[in-house]
């Protein structure tokens, strides 16, 4: 499928004229053809007024009709090939294997809300039937169902050009509860959001949705981005990204005359805990399973272990020095894009001048543009607790150890810490006591509690949460993997004595769409 560098407003492709955009090869720092031409406002305008049109229809939808729809948008992707794979090589610097991957947990992620549209259960039917002869006064009939909040508003993201850009978790999650989607893709890697908008939208013509179900925009600023999230059509925001660009959103989005929410995940140093009984039997071992995350995708995860926790004395010294050897064998990566590698060295050169900051290692040195060396640092759990800017998220391999004097000391600075998307306990039975006394403070702090493991590697499945207190995310209530991700994009409303042939079908008394329901307070499964 040829790359042409066009924008998608519903079912055209349209040449933005409102200044051009190249994707830059992240290994060689040249940039790559074609050109995209930029959306104005009037495109921008256009792409809205089509999703809010086609708004009440396509919320209607049948289940069965846009559970094929999501299928249909993950053949079309599978179809593109070797051409999706090796664009997005290019213009992320992410090795293959990488972006298979993710195509893979792309498509997965997109046939997990088919199953989740064709169950019915994210429907939330309710029904209380009208009590006409209780005493001392009639019940009336109350019929609940969850519908959709209306066109979704989704940034693609730098570090995750699949799963989390234009057909990723955000945009699936938004169609499967009944909203039309309009991307504004990433500069970074605008050629694979191209081809894959163009699968999004080969699927809304095959599947007879209608025109306004998806657009995709490109843009060189801000103006389109900030425009989309001003815009009256839109009713929620997507984003993954830093927490400067995060919480403008947010704040562009509360001063609408009409407020609407913006999930945002934007910053997160996911500690890793390492208790005494672990640390003494396996602290070599971790260290090596610590370097290999840490270094993984050259760090560029939101879930990247950047911050270290740990009683002082032989057994931590033993981690540092097989952590530290293994890093020091770590080649340097191709990050990103050169402003993401410009300011990841510029935050490792702030912390290696730092005072408090004691440099442990640093991985092999760059042989290319654009290459991160992988960087450990040391300090003192009272350095950490007085220098507010050791807690500021390094995006890229470089991680933290704070030297505490006791598991007091440590609870304290778990205590002290920000909202995060992970927290990882490396524990031994021997430890179990102790980390019962830091559940509590994690569990209030974290979407994620890894045991043994690192936060890297998010699996998409029901149970999964992609999210934490602020600012990890703009909502700790939400998700955005798994399948609870749908609640983000829809809201309850209850109908009053509706007559049976005005009820949306999911509440008629026949149950044509044949979804579970709470009838009375009594799960009441479908026939």
């Amino acid at each position: 499928m040829q790359i042409c560098g066009n924008l998608l407003i519903g079912q055209r492709a349209v040449r933005g004229t409102n200044s051009s955009i190249k994707a830059v090869n992240a290994a060689t720092g040249m940039p790559m053809e074609p050109a995209f031409g930029g959306a104005t406002q009037a495109d921008l305008n256009a792409a809205c007024a089509l999703a809010w049109d086609a708004f009440d229809t396509y919320r209607e939808s049948s289940l069965a009709a846009r559970a094929a729809f999501l299928e249909a948008i993950a053949v079309n992707i599978l179809e593109l090939g070797d051409d999706l794979i090796e664009r997005c090589v290019s213009e992320s610097g992410l090795p293959r294997a990488r972006i298979e991957g993710e195509r893979g947990r792309t498509v997965g992620q997109l046939r997990m809300f088919a199953d989740v549209v064709r169950n019915g259960d994210f429907v939330g039917a309710r029904i209380d039937p009208g009590l006409p002869e209780r005493k001392p006064m009639p019940r009336v009939d109350l019929r609940l169902r969850n519908i959709a909040l209306g066109p979704v508003a989704v940034f693609g993201a730098s570090n995750f050009p699949l799963a989390f850009s234009v057909a990723g978790g955000d945009t699936a999650s938004a169609l499967a509860a009944g909203c039309p989607v309009v991307v504004k893709a990433h500069s970074a890697h605008p050629g694979t959001s191209e081809l894959v908008g163009l699968a999004v939208q080969k699927a809304v013509k095959e599947c007879g949705m209608p025109e306004g179900t998806f657009s995709l925009l490109f843009g060189s600023g801000r103006e389109i981005g900030q425009g989309l999230v001003k815009d009256h059509r839109i009713k929620a925001v997507g984003f993954t990204g830093s927490r400067g660009a995060g919480t403008e959103l947010m704040s562009i989005a509360s001063a609408r005359k009409e407020f609407i929410p913006v999930y945002a995940e934007m910053s997160s140093i996911n500690p890793v805990l390492l208790f005494p009984a672990a640390l003494a039997n396996r602290a070599e071992a971790i260290a090596k399973a610590f370097v290999q995350s840490l270094v993984l995708g050259a760090g560029q995860f939101c879930t990247n272990p950047g911050l270290i926790l740990a009683v002082d004395g032989p057994d931590l010294d033993r981690f540092i020095a097989a952590a530290s050897a293994a890093l020091e064998q770590a080649p340097a990566s191709t990050m990103l894009t050169p402003g993401i590698h410009k300011a990841y060295e510029a935050a490792v050169a702030r912390a290696t001048d730092h005072a408090e900051i004691r440099t442990l290692a640093r991985g092999g040195p760059a042989a290319s543009p654009n290459q991160g060396r992988a960087a450990l640092f040391s300090t003192t759990a009272e350095a950490f607790r007085t220098h507010a800017e050791l807690q500021e998220e390094i995006f890229g391999a470089s991680a933290l150890i704070v030297r505490c004097a006791d598991l007091s000391t440590m609870l304290d600075l778990v205590e002290s810490l920000e909202g995060q998307l992970t927290s990882a306990v490396h524990i031994d039975e021997a430890d179990f006591a102790e980390v019962r006394r830091f559940l509590p403070a994690l569990e209030r702090r974290t979407g994620r509690i890894v045991v043994n493991g690192f936060g890297t590697g998010v699996e998409v499945a029901h149970a999964m949460v992609h999210g934490g207190p602020y600012p990890s995310t703009a909502d700790g209530r939400s998700t955005s993997v798994g399948s609870l991700a749908i609640n983000r994009f829809l809201r309850p409303v209850s109908y009053q004595d509706m007559p049976e042939a005005l009820l949306p079908a999911s509440l008629q008394s026949d149950n044509p769409l044949g979804v579970n329901r709470l009838v009375d307070g009594k799960p009441t499964l479908a026939q």
